[in-house]
């Protein structure tokens, strides 16, 4: 029985990976780069759990949505570098403060409207604020979220990204924004990287460049808007505990996540140079890998009756901050005087 229940095991994980391939392979057959297989993987896994949704695969799926996922986290930092940081930092350090002021300022008040819980609303407002699908994973475990609350956090954000990767340029031209202008303004607020590349060279060569470097340096902001969220859910236990009839409090050092060290880690070996450009470039790879598995993983479990019960409430939350994360983004662009 122990053999079959490992077999089983491997087997739902195998799934996830079959499900992550060909997603990604979807990827590089859809023109434009308008769609990542991130997205892909989360959807195709959620119309497969319409057909195929057995007990026995729930174990490998939690396992491969939960530890695959911070694994892929960890070498997510493999990729992020304090030299890209430095260059391009002076110039969109204050639209990218204003910008994550307004995610989670205004979040915080906008959420109200819509009736959503802190979770899945702060879960949107990281995706939106720094890197789309990437954000909201490393966010997800430090605050427990529901597989549920990370589907409907990527797939507001990914719907907004669709619209803006078709409108954005359309909109830079009316307004006669410069190419460094026009690449601040997508790469600190469009969500996803792959729409904001798309977004970026649809405009022109130069604008695609600067985005995706804005983009880059935006996704640093990881580091600390994690670090912050886990000390929010350390405090959040803490108070649920001391509520309760034992009075036991939490240790907040036990509870800080173990992956970001490692994610921590790597940024920094990768930024003084001590990870060869080859080695990161692969780590990287797997990153994205592991992170489109676990996203596979949280699709094959939630089902469409799931987004039902949710109704439009993310989606319209989503598109609220994300627009005016957009007109944020463009206003401090204009007062500055770079357009």
């Amino acid at each position: 029985m122990e053999m079959k229940k490992r077999g089983m095991f491997i087997l739902g994980i195998a799934i996830c990976i079959a499900v992550a391939i060909l997603s990604i392979m979807l990827e590089k057959l859809i023109p434009g780069d308008v769609l990542g297989s991130s997205i892909i993987a989360l959807f195709m896994g959620t119309i497969i759990n319409i057909f195929f949704h057995p007990n026995w695969i729930k174990p490998a799926l939690k396992f491969t949505s939960k530890k695959i996922l911070k694994a892929a986290i960890i070498l997510l930092g493999a990729s992020l570098s304090v030299n890209t940081i430095m260059s391009v930092g002076k110039m969109t350090f204050f639209v990218m403060v204003f910008t994550f002021a307004m995610c989670f300022g205004g979040g915080y008040f906008v959420r109200k409207l819509f009736g959503l819980n802190w979770k899945l609303s702060n879960l949107i407002s990281a995706g939106t604020g720094i890197c789309g699908g990437s954000a909201v994973a490393a966010i997800a475990p430090v605050i427990d979220a529901d597989d549920k609350d990370i589907a409907f956090a990527l797939s507001s954000t990914f719907l907004f990204d669709m619209i803006m990767v078709a409108l954005y340029p359309i909109m830079g031209t009316v307004l006669g924004m410069s190419d460094i202008a026009y690449g601040i303004w997508a790469g600190t607020s469009v969500n996803d990287t792959a729409s904001v590349v798309a977004s970026g060279y649809a405009f022109s060569e130069a604008a695609g460049d600067f985005a995706t470097m804005v983009k880059l340096t935006r996704t640093i902001a990881i580091i600390p808007t994690v670090l912050v969220f886990a000390y929010i859910g350390t405090r959040i236990k803490q108070k649920e505990l001391q509520t309760g009839s034992d009075g036991k409090k939490v240790n907040i050092l036990k509870i800080i996540p173990w992956f970001i060290g490692g994610f921590l880690a790597l940024a920094i070996a990768n930024s003084v140079g001590v990870i060869p450009l080859e080695i990161s470039n692969i780590m990287k790879g797997a990153s994205k890998f592991l992170m489109v598995t676990a996203l596979a993983a949280i699709g094959l479990g939630t089902s469409i009756a799931d987004f039902k019960k949710a109704g439009l409430s993310p989606m319209f939350y989503g598109i609220t901050i994300d627009t005016l994360v957009t007109l944020t983004a463009l206003a401090v662009i204009w007062c500055m005087g770079l357009m």
